[in-house]
């Protein structure tokens, strides 16, 4: 069995600088085929190659302390190896602007943690399952910091061999070419987003056609995203969310508009309460139609709503005078002549 971790999901809460790191990984890690790609990828071949065919599974639970949660995520993943055997991969995510030098020691605490409690449910255990540390990092400055706990250990050379040791596997995200972030679609556009997520509001603007041609390979992936740009991109404004929505899903601008409107106003930026009013009252305009439509025709057919629920305010209130005297639903909606 393998295990793995990172923080929480992406449309509550956002107080802590972390949320938004958090959520994301945690929305990529929630489809199993990612995770795995995500293991295959990151993790030392000789291990990828250890693992089952069979995708691996998100545990819950943290192990990352409370006063370190700005800085870290963690993720325990659990699945098995080829021979069978139980292997749990512990992850560290890093996301600060520059690499801390006692990430081995967050690692150590977060393996000692899981032991703990495994041991605690299993009183009668005979075997530890194995556990693997792996550091994912996309902090602005190049990570440089050994990968190993003996770097943290004050002893002389002679006792190495005797003291408590593991190596972790570092996945800097900030030198690897965009385009060589991932072989899977959807673990690319994450990992680009979480690259300029800590990086300069220059460097991320610059960034954002890229990640818009991303994507458009991974459309599933625009609300999680999105919302994330909009959390750690100090620059983005709605313009460049239209942008962004127009050219991946232009047939749902009006519902994201809204919903992204209503998420970043409750996160504390008074901007955007114009657009949530104007949304608001759209809504209630097509809502109010579609009353007065069903009151003289009937029965709705899709076309009709589908039409009301793509419509501006001019052309809704357009077909309220309409509706007066139209003799058939049709005419409602025909073209002026």
């Amino acid at each position: 069995m393998v295990t793995c971790r990172v923080e929480p999901d992406i449309l509550g809460r956002m107080n802590e600088i972390a949320q938004p790191h958090d959520r994301l990984f945690k929305a990529l890690m929630s489809h199993p085929e990612t995770a795995g790609a995500f293991l295959q990828e990151c993790l030392p071949p000789e291990v990828a190659k250890l693992l089952s065919p069979e995708p691996p599974q998100l545990v819950d639970g943290t192990f990352v302390e409370d006063h370190l949660r700005l800085y870290y995520s963690d993720r325990l993943f659990e699945s098995k190896t080829i021979t069978g055997k139980p292997l749990l991969l512990y992850t560290l995510v890093e996301h600060k602007s520059h690499e801390y030098e006692k990430v081995a020691w967050q690692l150590f605490q977060g393996i000692h943690a899981f032991m703990d409690q495994k041991t605690r449910e299993d009183k009668n255990w005979r075997k530890l399952p194995a556990v693997l540390p792996l550091l994912l990092y996309h902090g602005a400055q190049e990570w440089r910091i050994p990968n190993e706990l003996m770097f943290l250990v004050d002893a002389d050379e002679a006792l190495r061999p005797w003291l408590v040791n593991f190596y972790f596997p570092v996945v800097d995200l900030g030198p690897i070419p965009n385009g060589q972030l991932s072989q899977h679609a959807r673990l690319r556009t994450g990992f680009m987003a979480l690259k300029y997520g800590t990086r300069s509001p220059q460097e991320q603007m610059e960034a954002l056609e890229e990640l818009i041609d991303a994507l458009l390979e991974t459309p599933e992936l625009l609300l999680t995203i999105s919302i994330y740009l909009l959390t750690t991109f100090p620059r983005m404004t709605e313009e460049h969310v239209r942008l962004v929505v127009r050219r991946v899903k232009p047939q749902e601008e009006a519902e994201m508009m809204s919903q992204f409107a209503q998420e970043i106003l409750a996160k504390g930026k008074p901007e955007w309460a114009a657009l949530v009013r104007q949304e608001g009252e759209q809504k209630g305009k097509a809502e109010t139609l579609t009353r007065q439509l069903q009151y003289r025709f009937g029965n709705l057919p899709s076309w009709a709503f589908e039409k009301v629920s793509n419509a501006k305010p001019a052309m809704l209130e357009e077909w309220s005078l309409r509706i007066l005297d139209a003799p058939t639903l049709e005419s409602v909606f025909a073209d002026p002549s």
